[in-house]
């Protein structure tokens, strides 16, 4: 379960992510203001997510900071927000593997625990072999409720993200054997996430190649 992934939305990548998916209003100010450097997310935190909006012109795209983690499904025992999808076949799923439900996150690391340490764990970040941009293949939804804390509550309208899970590659499996995330790694793949019938876009939940992640020092 990937539960710690890092982004860097410099001015620039911004400007690249503007012109390629021609995004449109004023979201991106908000991704970008106040974040300097690298920015790490942890679940419930905020992050930016590309996305595609039905108006009345049209199909548009826009980038807007979302909170990490749906809420739990009824079924599930334990209530804690859900980062990570697995079970896509579950009915429960379904409404969000729509493509208007479909969304982008992107990443430029994300974290697995290692397995072969004992308390306290240690976390192992993977990237791609550049540090490239890649995107996780998320889901997002509006929600309105409580996303804060009994001493700071935050209770009100939220846009909430969260992307799949495969299972893993033979890099990231002899450190964490259960899972790692869905990684889109091109343009093609994230314009077939956003926009393919959702089988077709189920066809991207798989590992990355090997060589497509390494696991950093």
């Amino acid at each position: 379960m990937c539960n710690l992934y890092e982004y860097d939305m410099t001015p620039k990548v911004m400007q690249s992510l503007k012109d390629h998916f021609n995004l449109v209003g004023t979201g991106y100010l908000d991704v970008l203001r106040g974040r300097n450097g690298p920015q790490r997310v942890y679940p419930n935190y905020e992050a930016p997510v590309i996305r595609s909006l039905a108006t009345p012109d049209g199909i548009v795209r826009d980038i807007a900071p979302m909170r990490w983690g749906f809420p739990a499904p009824p079924f599930y025992k334990i209530k804690a927000n859900v980062t990570n999808v697995r079970n896509t076949a579950s009915g429960y799923w379904k409404p969000y593997l729509k493509p208007g439900q479909r969304c982008l996150v992107p990443a430029t690391a994300f974290s697995e625990p290692d397995r072969n340490t004992s308390k306290p764990v240690v976390f192992r970040w993977f990237a791609r072999p550049n540090r490239e941009l890649f995107y996780f293949a998320g889901i997002w939804r509006e929600w309105e409720g409580d996303r804060g804390t009994k001493k700071v509550p935050n209770v009100g309208k939220h846009l909430l993200f969260s992307f799949l899970t495969t299972e893993p590659n033979g890099i990231v499996e002899p450190i964490h054997e259960k899972a790692m995330p869905v990684l889109l790694r091109t343009m093609d793949e994230a314009e077939q996430w956003l926009e393919a019938p959702p089988e077709e876009a189920l066809q991207l939940q798989k590992p990355a190649p090997d060589d497509a992640v390494v696991l950093l020092p």
